[in-house]
């Protein structure tokens, strides 16, 4: 029996994971990726001796990872292999706080009780209701599809349907936080939770107090080699069972015929298909590569997630005091979401991610010298002077920096990369550069996103951050099993 052919556009993470659990359940897959690489946002940059990685830096829940092998049959330690951390970030406060959060619960607790105005029982309470919260949706928010009638006769949507007053889904997460908590600062630090999905703490509801959960009960890791390992093991894992890629060869047209996907147009050659997966947003999938269907309007015009201006820094100093994750507070972390969702042209004193790797094992960065991802949230890509906000926002950077380090940044700077919202939707085809997709700014969103299949043309599926579940590595890589249980069901394997 010749076997069934699958197409993917897009060789992100989401798409690597349709392809090996496609390839292993007996479909011949082949990835037509645009770019000359794999991975869509998570790649890397080399640059003059130093190596950054250039996508999402934190690297939270493997298990998703380690089920890819496992179904495939290999051992992950022969790919890529990771390593927990004890500490997952280090917070700096322009009052001169500094908050080391420990991966340990017990741990957390107790420092943050000695630092901030607060109990660590308090702690500990919200850190168990974050888990419940995580316990009672996960199977229905990220596990399943939301799409499908059959996901609503189980066991689990009905305890969390029966429990919904628990889940906070009619307040905000900033009001949640500010009724458990007094201490501003601490506050502030449940509130940047909000940013792991690219939301506002003001907006998005209550029940995404359970992102703490996926850090203090699961942990962060770092893959040895830095983030872009996982783009490589997961690649050669690929390879290996079989998968074809198919780089440099953008996809022009997805063909329909009869209501049916039958493949796609490439360099005005028609590749025929039994299924199509499209790992590209949803956005421009619609309006290039669908251009004759009819668009889900009410979908495509959801509130974009926000995107991320980073700089890419290659510094002549090491700062010892420093660990891999640090986070550095504004005065107002309010104003910086104001800036987000209002989209005004004026950068507001930010809240400043740093990530340095050059203190692993990568060789990142020359002796002596770090590498910086350094980065803020910004609005997405809908035509601002993206020129004049580097300038102010490296300018204020910088001065922040300095400021709370007590030592000129500027000076140290030998090597510089930038990518904004432009770059960031020219590169990855992300709808105005936004890292999440849609944005989760109310309680009905994780509905308005698009299903992983669509439902007016038979065997054409959709993966990626921008449909369900949502964008990040574990909710990508989810998207990925979903497609293929979804397609397994489907021709009953």
């Amino acid at each position: 029996m010749q076997k069934k052919k699958v197409i993917i556009i897009g060789a992100g993470i989401a798409g690597l994971a349709s392809a090996i659990r496609l390839q292993n359940l007996g479909f011949e897959v082949e990835v037509y990726e645009a770019n000359s690489y794999p991975g869509g946002k998570l790649t890397e940059i080399h640059k003059n001796g130093y190596r950054f990685d250039c996508g999402p830096s934190l690297f939270t829940m493997p298990q998703f990872v380690e089920e890819l092998f496992e179904v495939s049959g290999k051992k992950i330690s022969e790919y890529f292999e990771y390593i927990k951390k004890d500490i997952v970030c280090n917070y700096f406060y322009e009052d001169g706080t500094r908050f080391t959060a420990f991966a340990d619960q017990e741990k957390f607790a107790e420092t943050a009780s000695n630092i901030f105005e607060v109990e660590a029982s308090q702690i500990s309470r919200y850190f168990k209701k974050s888990k419940q919260k995580y316990d009672l949706t996960s199977s229905l928010f990220l596990e399943k599809s939301l799409h499908k009638l059959s996901t609503y006769f189980s066991k689990d949507t009905v305890k969390a349907i029966t429990r919904i007053n628990h889940l906070d889904v009619n307040t905000t997460l900033h009001a949640v936080n500010k009724k458990q908590f007094k201490d501003k600062r601490l506050i502030q630090f449940f509130d940047r939770f909000a940013t792991y999905n690219g939301s506002s703490p003001y907006l998005t509801p209550g029940i995404m107090s359970m992102i703490p959960h996926l850090e203090q009960y699961y942990g962060t890791f770092f893959p040895k080699g830095g983030m872009y390992s996982i783009t490589k093991g997961l690649y050669q894992l690929a390879l290996d069972i079989g998968v074809t890629f198919c780089f440099g060869n953008k996809v022009d047209k997805i063909l329909i015929e009869n209501g049916k996907a039958i493949g796609v147009l490439s360099r005005s050659i028609t590749i025929e298909a039994d299924i199509v997966i499209s790992n590209m947003d949803v956005v421009p999938t619609y309006r290039k590569l669908l251009i004759d269907q009819k668009a889900p309007e009410k979908t495509m015009k959801q509130p974009r997630s926000s995107s991320a201006l980073i700089f890419y820094w290659g510094i002549k100093h090491s700062f010892p005091e420093l660990d891999l994750h640090n986070i550095f507070f504004s005065e107002d972390y309010r104003k910086e979401f104001e800036y987000i969702f209002s989209k005004k042209q004026v950068i507001h004193d930010p809240t400043i991610y740093v990530n340095i790797t050059s203190k692993n094992e990568s060789n990142d960065a020359p002796d002596h010298c770090e590498n910086w991802f350094v980065m803020i949230n910004v609005p997405g890509n809908e035509g601002q002077d993206w020129d004049k906000i580097i300038e102010i926002s490296k300018k204020n950077i910088l001065k922040k920096l300095s400021r709370i380090l007590k030592k000129d940044i500027e000076p140290l700077i030998e090597v510089e990369e930038i990518l904004d919202p432009r770059k960031i939707e020219s590169n990855t085809q992300s709808y105005q550069g936004s890292l999440y997709g849609s944005s989760s700014n109310n309680k009905y969103a994780a509905f308005l996103r698009h299903p992983n299949f669509s439902q007016k043309i038979r065997d054409l599926y959709f993966c990626g951050g921008s449909v369900h579940p949502g964008g990040g590595i574990p909710l990508c890589l989810l998207s990925g099993k979903i497609v293929s249980e979804l397609i397994q069901n489907e021709y009953s394997l």
